[in-house]
């Protein structure tokens, strides 16, 4: 039996450091880019579109595991977080993204978002596009004291996102409760964005 079309997505754009290619837990890596991450093991790829947070996991190894890594850990501040906000905003009027929910957290943001005629990859590359100029416009980059070899600044996000496909009202409505209550879960208000719209059922 055949899934229903895809209807929306549930975009999630973790910060710098924060998942590691060889998590413990799992990842979406096929491979290891920075040789002094293989000490702690191989890149963990699991093919499960589930969230993998909750997995139990050595936290210890986890925490080792980041300082091999090539600039620190990124936690944007929240006067960082309004302003990947506005890149995001940006972005969205750009391709016109239709965004049902979004929330921007010191090491990962999440959004979903209507389909659209560019692919889900692609608009999480947009979006985090988007933000990093803005961070770099207010002169707020999280790792603007950094360089990579061409002599460019480090990207404040992880190489990837994680985007989860979903096909009808309840799940999109279920992706939206669970990225409205994010920040609940840290102890933060819920936010509020203006680019932010409402589910009309059985279409956008």
């Amino acid at each position: 039996m055949s899934l229903p079309p895809i209807r929306a997505y549930h975009a999630v754009m973790t910060a710098y450091g924060f998942w590691l290619p060889n998590d413990p837990r799992g990842s979406w890596s096929d491979w290891i880019r920075q040789w002094d991450l293989l000490a702690y093991g191989p890149a963990t790829k699991v093919t499960t579109r589930r969230s993998l947070a909750r997995r139990p996991h050595d936290h210890r190894l986890r925490q080792q595991a980041k300082t091999a890594l090539r600039y620190p850990p990124v936690s944007f501040t929240g006067r960082q977080a309004l302003a990947i906000g506005m890149g995001f905003k940006q972005a969205i009027e750009e391709s016109q993204y239709v965004v049902y929910a979004c929330s921007i957290l010191p090491q990962h943001a999440h959004l979903v978002v209507a389909r659209h005629k560019i692919g889900a990859k692609r608009i999480i590359g947009h979006l985090k596009g988007r933000a990093t100029h803005q961070l770099l416009e207010e002169a707020i980059h999280p790792l603007a004291n950094y360089h990579e070899s061409d002599g460019s600044i480090p990207s404040p996000w992880a190489r990837k996102g994680w985007p989860v496909f979903l096909h009808t009202d309840q799940e999109i409505l279920e992706a939206i409760r669970y990225v409205e209550n994010n920040p609940l879960k840290e102890g933060k208000p819920r936010q509020r964005w203006s680019f932010v719209v409402p589910l009309r059922p059985g279409g956008q």
